[in-house]
């Protein structure tokens, strides 16, 4: 299956990187040099890895064949893909691939039945489950484990223990800092459209 792992930014310097927004916990493996990736729209693609590096708390990659910063700068907002077996599932146990959170159902932690996960929507601070209730309306639940205790693949379930006005009011309530259970939510991640200018992330080493 295939799963998106980065957006591309703006272009950095003149010999053709490009700043890229990571959306995986795993840069190593999925953006390290040699990585093939597909892209978004695909004619932008596919994409080699040729190098990357951090600067300045930014990824940047430079990729095959874009040797310079016009070439570069046409790949901003270019969605990489990777091909993932969807049977893999992360190291940390406490983390997930948002395939896996996708139509779990989710319930309380005195078992009221709230609705089913339709997206994970990952954003530079915290992730949400996006919580579609059966008269289809919405909520956003913060993905940490103080509000999200409990995911239950075997038995396709979400415990939620939720903060007063998150269900009643059907409204995101930005959590504390917490634990993050994960930004797939490890996050290899849903599609969106945006700029990827200021994202931090941690580097896929040139050996890796």
């Amino acid at each position: 299956m295939q799963l998106v792992v980065g957006r591309i930014g703006r272009a950095h310097g003149i010999k053709g990187e490009v700043t890229v927004e990571v959306r995986t916990d795993e840069p190593e493996l999925r953006l390290g040099p040699g990585a093939v990736l597909a892209t978004d729209p695909p004619a932008a693609g596919p994409l080699t890895v040729e190098t990357g590096r951090v600067h300045s708390g930014r990824l940047l990659l430079r990729f095959a064949g874009v040797p310079d910063r016009t070439a570069a700068e046409a790949l901003r907002n270019t969605l990489l893909i990777a091909e993932v077996d969807p049977e893999e599932t992360p190291e940390d146990p406490e983390e997930f691939y948002d395939h896996q959170l996708i139509d779990l159902d989710v319930v309380t932690t005195d078992g009221t039945e709230i609705g089913r996960i339709s997206e994970i929507s990952h954003l530079p601070y915290q992730d949400l489950l996006i919580v579609r209730r059966p008269d289809g309306a919405e909520i956003m639940v913060p993905f940490v484990s103080d509000i999200v205790p409990e995911i239950d693949l075997e038995a396709q379930r979400a415990v939620i223990d939720p903060p007063p006005g998150l269900i009643d009011d059907s409204a995101a309530e930005i959590a504390a800092p917490g634990e993050a259970k994960g930004d797939t939510a490890k996050s290899d991640t849903a599609k969106d459209d945006g700029d990827a200018d200021d994202a931090d992330a941690t580097a896929p080493g040139d050996g890796a």
